[in-house]
């Protein structure tokens, strides 16, 4: 049986910092999934601010955001809470794709129960793997927004760019999906990808712009790669950001 551990998810359990070491205030979470694993995120507040829940790629942990979450919580003036998947960071379990998923459902719990934030200020977030959580939890849920950065189309897709050789094969569990899942979104939906995305071709972002239901914006950063986006996108993706999530009524 092939692992997706070191080919698809890439967990380090150790943190690097907290938001203190940028200067934020913060508070350590703590919530249980479904299935009885204990996670663990970080509620960085700016009251009065929409929130945005994070989920991040299949690489680090949490503490490799901090330059990207500092930056979105000055700049676009949001309140975040991020948190790690389990075995990434200080949560529990062995990280598995069926367990990511549960590992969604019970962060987006958390912020609307625990933190108890309306549905109405949630803004939620995904980058590269993330994008098929915050997807997913979009679908099922309600939210204000949708923002997917960096974003790809399925596993399949991935595995016909990366590991041709495996023909069909996909592990057990749910796929996946970004591109059957987008045409069910019923909430707005900003995609931004780079344009010279070595790890996720643009090509992808693009396809799930083309399938995403109104209302739907493409930003396409020029000369951005994979890990590179808010760097070279600069003001100007932090001024997308903001008329974005900050547009009253939203569209």
């Amino acid at each position: 049986m092939i692992s997706e551990k070191g080919t698809v998810f890439f967990p380090d359990p150790d943190l690097i910092g907290t938001p203190a070491d940028v200067h934020l205030d913060y508070k350590d979470v703590w919530f249980t999934t479904a299935d009885g694993v204990r996670l663990h995120g970080w509620w960085v507040p700016q009251p009065g601010c929409p929130t945005i829940l994070w989920f991040h790629g299949n690489g680090g942990n949490i503490s490799h955001r901090l330059e990207n979450l500092a930056l979105l919580w000055h700049q676009v003036q949001v309140q975040i809470f991020i948190f790690d998947y389990r075995e990434y960071g200080l949560s529990q379990g062995e990280i598995t794709r069926a367990g990511t998923f549960l590992d969604a459902a019970a962060a987006y719990q958390c912020v609307t129960t625990s933190l108890k934030i309306p549905a109405g200020d949630l803004i939620l977030f995904g980058r590269s793997l993330g994008s098929a959580l915050a997807l997913d939890q979009a679908v099922k849920n309600p939210a204000r927004a949708l923002i997917l950065e960096s974003a790809f189309t399925s596993s399949r897709d991935m595995m016909a760019l990366y590991a041709p050789f495996l023909g069909s094969w996909l592990p057990q569990g749910p796929a996946y999906d970004n591109l059957t899942l987008i045409p069910h979104l019923k909430v707005p939906v900003l995609i931004i990808h780079g344009e010279h995305d070595e790890v996720i071709p643009v090509d992808m972002g693009r396809r799930l712009y083309a399938a995403a239901p109104e209302p739907r914006e493409l930003y396409i950063i020029p000369g951005a790669h994979h890990n590179d986006v808010y760097n070279l996108g600069g003001d100007a993706y932090f001024s997308r950001w903001r008329r974005f999530i900050h547009r009253k009524p939203l569209f």
